[in-house]
């Protein structure tokens, strides 16, 4: 992968390139699953927390969990939420467009005055398609757009996961650009193209190692 690949997945649709990465611990809850479930989705967590090298805790100190992940069948259910509205600006509006859309799916993210990202809400209607594709797929390919602010338009052509021998995996240069993400001589935060660059060099030196 390199410099202009990288810039170009955080590069959004209106030309602006915008990256920023978690700057505080994850602290994770599920809604809408069985334990099943909710053991898949943790798994995938601490599977891409590793890699990263971030750390996930039981609680935020500030919002008490940071990063939820809702299930659900309809996007009317969010409106029935108590304080959904609260973390989720307009969200009347916002549940009529994804309705109209035929939406399945949709993260909202809220950043600390640094611009890391401090708190990532996942929202999955659970349709024909998504209820098709496994649990561990759909996991790990939530958790890995929901580590980094990634363009709009990241994952449109190629998804971040890839089939090995029927196991799916995360793609190995993805693999590597998180782990470059989370180095701690990056800045959590940058709106400067050249990041990409510093992204390259620290990928780079990882495949040196």
């Amino acid at each position: 992968m390199g410099p202009e690949q990288i810039e170009a997945l955080f590069t959004r649709a209106d030309g602006e390139f915008v990256f920023a990465r978690w700057g505080r611990p994850i602290a994770p809850v599920v809604f809408g699953v069985e334990d099943e479930t909710l053991q898949v989705v943790k798994g995938a967590l601490e599977a891409v927390a590793a890699l990263a090298g971030h750390k996930m805790a039981e609680t935020d100190m500030e919002l008490g969990s940071n990063f939820m992940v809702f299930f659900f069948e309809d996007w009317a259910e969010l409106l029935d939420v108590p304080g959904m509205d609260r973390l989720v600006p307009d969200l009347g509006p916002l549940v009529e467009k994804l309705s109209g859309a035929d939406a399945n799916q949709y993260r909202f993210f809220r950043f600390d005055e640094a611009g890391a990202i401090k708190a990532c809400f996942v929202f999955l209607r659970m349709d024909a398609h998504l209820s098709a594709v496994p649990a561990q797929t759909l996991a790990l390919s939530q958790v890995v757009q929901s580590y980094l602010l990634w363009s709009d338009t990241a994952f449109r052509a190629q998804s971040p996961l890839a089939v090995v021998q029927d196991k799916t995996i995360l793609r190995p240069d993805i693999a590597g650009l998180i782990r470059a993400a989370y180095d701690p001589v990056l800045p959590a935060a940058a709106m400067d193209p050249s990041h990409a660059l510093r992204l390259f060099a620290r990928m780079s030196v990882g495949d040196v190692q």
